[in-house]
Parts: C-alpha cells; structure tokens; sequence
C-alpha cells in the first residue's frame, strides 16, 4: 500500500514538473519572439525613454502652465527641441561634408597646397624626422604622395564619407527617437506608475520608490552632465569657428563632441583654432580678439556645466555615475554610458544599503560598543 502510494506520488510530482518545464519552454519562446520582433525598433525605443526621462519634468512643468494639456506641452518640447539641437547640427554636418568634398576635389584636381614645415618639426621625439619627410615631400609634390599613398587614402576616404553618412543616420534616429520621446511624455503619469509596479514586483514594494527614483535621476544625471554638455558644447564651440571662419568646422565641432563625451577637454580643439587666426592674420585686432574670447568660453564651457549637471539629484557620488559611463561607453558605445551609469549607480545603493544594515546589526548587539 506505501509502495502504491509513493508510485502515485512521484508520478504526480513527474507531472507538476513536466508542466512546469512546458509553461517555462513556452514563456521562453513567446518572450524570443517578441524580443526578435521589438529588435529593430530597441535602439530607437532606449533612445525615447532616456530622451523622455531626462525632458519629463520640464514637460510636467509647461504642462501645469498650460492648464494640464500634455499633449501640448509634448509637442512644444518636440518642436523646440528638433529647432534648437537638429536645425543646428544639420548646419554643421553640411559644413563636415562640404570640407569633405571640397578635399577630395582638390586632391583630384591638383590645387590642394600645404604649407612648408618648419625645421623644428624634424626635432620631435620618434615621429619627426618621418613626418618631416612625409610633410616635404606633400608640399613639393602632392599628386605624387597621393599616388603612392592611394590605397589608405582611398580607405580614409571611404571611412570619412561613411563617418558622414553615420552622423546623418544618427541624426535621423534621434529625430525620430524626440518623436516618440513626446509621445511618451504625453503619457507619463501612465507610464511612471507602470515602471513602480515593475520595480515593485521585482525587488519588493519596500525599495521600490527608491530605486525608481535613483534609476530616473542617474539617466538625467548622465544625459545633463555628459552626452548634454558635450553635444551643447559642439554645438557652441561649431558655431564659433564658423563665425570666425575657421575652415573645418563641422569636423572640429565633430571631434569635440567625441572628446567631451569620452571626458576630454575641448580645448584641445579650440586653442589651435585660436593660434590659426593670430597666425593668418585676417582679421583686425578687436575681431581676433572677440573670436579668441568666444573660443576660450565656448572650449572651457563644460568646466562650468559639468559639475552642475552631473551628479544633480542622484542619490550616488559623482565618480561612481562617471566611472559607470565611461564604462558603459567602452563596452557599449554612447547608449552604454546610461545603462552602466545606471547599473553602477543602483549596485552601489544595494552595496551601501548592506553595509549599513550590517552596521546597525552589528551595534545592536551586547558590548559592540
């Protein structure tokens, strides 16, 4: 009779086990196929949620303005935001590709002229006997250094027109990307509480609040005090140097937001503009002077901006929310610097919260004093 009994009892627990392994396989293959689906679209929807964080509580501020139209105050910030960052980046980009043209042209036709180089160029540690040679040897005879230097000119062509073709294929993903980001802000409320009640099934109703509100404040802190500062300062330092017409512009502006995002001063980008205008001479004093100020400012701006935005409003140190997005950034690019900003931010909360808890047990007890 036992015997019959354990029988029926392992079969049903057979059972019950078999119907769980079914249910996960299914729930496996159902949340595959989904992710296979949402895939091409993940990239632009990540985009939209940090865009929409980060823009959510200017959004409910003009909303309250406006007698609680949502969806108003969404399509203002769309339109201003596409106004001031997409209208101005357009204009640099065409001045990035125009130099790249007006380069490839002039090597084609035989009418790029350099400059001599000095005899101190010769004098640099390691590399400056050969790039003397290689600067000579242009300014004497480009088409021939040309020719005998075609294959990598070629691949460097190639890469600088497909850098070009990716800045565009950028721009248009976050253009698309606001888009959606307003279309999210006009349903915030919804969408906030949704977000609490998956922070609350996953790790409990008790940090849930917190979590969610440190999340929220490391991706506003991250997309202020880095990818902000960095494109608001390529911006600025990109329209100074056309206004002083400083040739590349476009690609200068280019590699200052590549500088700031990767926590380079941009000034390395604006004093050897500085030097080219004292060096060409064309324009007066008062203007070299006003352009040199304007370069100065825009190059040292992020000094100001940076420490102000950065760690506003997060419940973490600044150098953890710093380390977390170049670490992201190293691993997966710019998107990374939020996801490693934000999981850096919330490891260090669960570390600390740890070790306070076991400081508090610890001084609880007889005779820890």
């Amino acid at each position: 009779m036992m015997q019959n009994e354990s029988d029926v009892m392992m079969s049903r627990g057979a059972s019950v086990l078999m119907d769980v392994l079914i249910r996960a396989a299914l729930i496996l293959a159902l949340a595959l196929l989904c992710y296979r689906i949402f895939a091409p679209f993940l990239t632009l929807m990540a985009w939209a949620l940090i865009l929409a964080v980060t823009l959510y509580p200017m959004q409910r501020s003009l909303a309250r303005r406006m007698g609680g139209r949502q969806g108003l105050a969404a399509t203002l910030l769309v339109i201003a935001g596409i106004v001031l960052i997409v209208v101005p980046t357009a204009v640099l980009m065409s001045s990035f590709g125009d130099s790249v043209r007006h380069l490839i042209a002039d090597v084609q036709n035989d009418t790029l002229r350099l400059p001599p180089p000095r005899e101190g160029v010769a004098q640099w540690p390691l590399v400056g006997e050969r790039v003397f040679a290689i600067w000579s040897q242009a300014h004497d005879d480009l088409p021939a250094l040309v020719q005998s230097m075609q294959p990598k000119i070629g691949n460097l062509a190639r890469a600088a027109l497909g850098m070009v073709a990716g800045i565009g294929g950028a721009l248009l993903l976050f253009l698309a990307a606001i888009i959606v980001a307003g279309i999210v802000m006009a349903f915030g409320e919804a969408g906030s509480r949704g977000v609490h009640a998956i922070f609350v099934r996953v790790i409990g109703p008790a940090r849930a609040s917190e979590f969610v509100a440190l999340s929220t404040a490391t991706i506003r802190a991250v997309a202020q005090g880095v990818i902000g500062v960095a494109f608001i300062q390529a911006i600025i330092v990109g329209v100074c140097l056309l206004i002083a017409g400083v040739p590349w512009a476009g690609v200068l502006s280019v590699i200052v937001l590549v500088l700031g995002i990767a926590q380079v001063p941009a000034v390395i980008v604006t004093l050897p503009a500085i030097a080219w205008l004292w060096m060409r001479g064309e324009h007066g004093t008062g203007a070299a002077i006003a352009y040199t100020v304007l370069l100065l400012v825009a190059g040292m701006a992020d000094n100001v901006l940076k420490p102000l935005m950065l760690g506003r409003g997060v419940d973490a140190p600044m150098p953890v929310i710093l380390i977390g997005a170049l670490g992201g950034m190293a691993t997966a690019g710019i998107l990374g610097m939020f996801v490693g900003a934000t999981l850096l931010a919330l490891g260090y909360q669960i570390f600390m919260g740890w070790v306070a808890n076991n400081a508090q047990a610890g001084s609880g007890q007889p005779g820890a004093r």
